[in-house]
């Protein structure tokens, strides 16, 4: 008995579970406590006239019993963190902080508050708002009709439509050439802002250029400010304004940058324009003789064409080509224009046709002179290879030949020319060309 007294007292300790079943407890659950092994000690006690059985449950239920508990803490304190954190980091800065209690120094320079949104407005949005108003005005729709014979269907009249920008307040327009047909178009209509229309007279015109100047019979009309295109620089921001398409759409707006300097391109077979200024800015049919505008509002160029084949490829004819044959215009009705009287091609091409090296990197060569000339007087022969014209590369006889717009009968110039090799200088004195010329 003391043996059985001394291992109920080490299953006390080691938390087993006492059940006191009295005696009329019936046989059969007590079976059925000694099949499942859940009674361990089985003794009477004589003090209390009882049968007395201990039970310990077995080990793998505590450990059971352990691991929910735990689970459980574990659970509760995952929610009470996240509560927390919600309360700390959203609730009492938006909400609190600043209105009900004071805001903590840790969060004084990065407290957050609700509906402030700062906007910085960009440079560029401003001037091209600015630059539209400024020069819309001065923009106009040029419809044109013109005669062309088909073949198959005889002469018929076709329709164009174009920009033009007015470049003094008596009614001188700048256009293109294309947009005129050339000076071919039999009736030109000008619309201006208001919706006013005018009838168009072409009073030049050059399609090597392609560039043309429209009078119109008004007065005080707005004029654009011309701007200077010898002083550009590539990503400069820039103003398109034009028709395109249709004067549905007369008088928009486009804005991009320069892309380009000094571009050269091949409009058709016979024609390559030159010193081209190349923009992103979009240009399609329509714009044609429109204005390419910088950051003041001045007009540099006068959008000509488009890559058609590229997004983002425009081009546009610089201004300072176009002032001087405007101040003759304006100030004469006329463009007396100048000559060298030579006739001469691309030293390029002419090496090609002929399979020799003429030792130039590019100029033109010369092929004739022309009996009492400018050129006959400076000194020029035939086979010399004109490089420069004060100072301006001559790359070409269209390049030589918008060289020479910039110059009045009587004006001198120094043209370098290559010479069996050898570079020489000569003064030269320009005279207006003859009309037969």
């Amino acid at each position: 008995m003391g043996n059985e007294h001394e291992r109920n007292e080490n299953l006390r300790n080691e938390d087993v579970f006492n059940y006191n079943i009295e005696e009329n407890v019936d046989d059969k659950v007590q079976q059925n406590h000694y099949d499942k092994g859940n009674i361990d000690v089985n003794y009477n006690d004589t003090n209390t006239g009882s049968t007395s059985y201990y039970v310990q449950m077995p080990n793998n239920r505590r450990e059971i019993r352990r691991k929910r508990g735990f689970f459980s803490y574990f659970i509760v304190a995952l929610i009470a963190a996240l509560i927390g954190g919600i309360v700390s980091g959203y609730i009492f800065p938006i909400y609190l902080y600043g209105k009900v209690i004071p805001v903590p120094d840790i969060y004084k320079n990065n407290v957050v508050r609700e509906n402030q949104i700062n906007i910085t407005p960009k440079d560029d949005i401003n001037l091209v708002t600015a630059v539209a108003k400024k020069a819309t005005k001065s923009v106009v729709g040029i419809t044109t009709v013109t005669t062309e014979n088909y073949f198959f269907w005889g002469p018929r009249e076709v329709q164009g439509v174009g920009s033009g920008v007015i470049v003094n307040s008596d009614g001188y327009i700048l256009t293109n050439s294309h947009v005129v047909g050339d000076g071919r178009a039999e009736k030109i209509t000008v619309q201006f802002e208001n919706g006013e229309q005018k009838r168009g007279t072409v009073l030049w015109n050059d399609p090597a250029l392609d560039l043309a100047i429209v009078k119109v019979d008004a007065k005080n009309l707005p004029a654009a400010e011309l701007g200077n295109s010898d002083i550009l620089n590539v990503g400069e921001l820039v103003v398109a304004i034009g028709n395109p398409l249709s004067l549905d759409l007369q008088r928009t707006v486009t804005s991009g940058i320069i892309s380009g300097l000094n571009r050269t391109i091949r409009v058709d077979e016979n024609n390559v324009i030159e010193d081209l200024i190349q923009t992103d800015a979009s240009i399609n049919p329509g714009n044609s003789g429109g204005p390419l505008l910088n950051a003041k509002g001045q007009v540099i160029g006068i959008n000509t064409a488009k890559i058609t084949s590229a997004e983002g490829l425009g081009f546009a004819l610089p201004i300072n080509l176009a002032k001087p044959i405007i101040e003759q215009v304006i100030q004469q009705g006329q463009v007396k224009h100048v000559y060298m009287g030579i006739v001469g091609v691309e030293v390029e091409t002419y090496e090609k046709r002929l399979g020799i090296d003429l030792r130039a990197d590019e100029g033109v060569i010369i092929i004739e002179i022309a009996p009492n000339s400018p050129a006959l007087y400076a000194g020029l022969n035939a086979g010399d290879v004109i490089i420069e014209l004060d100072g301006k590369k001559v790359e070409s006889m269209n390049a030589l030949r918008k060289l020479l717009y910039k110059y009045n009968p009587g004006d001198k110039a120094i043209v370098k020319i290559l010479r069996n090799g050898q570079q020489k200088e000569l003064e030269i004195i320009f005279k207006e060309r003859p009309d037969n010329y």
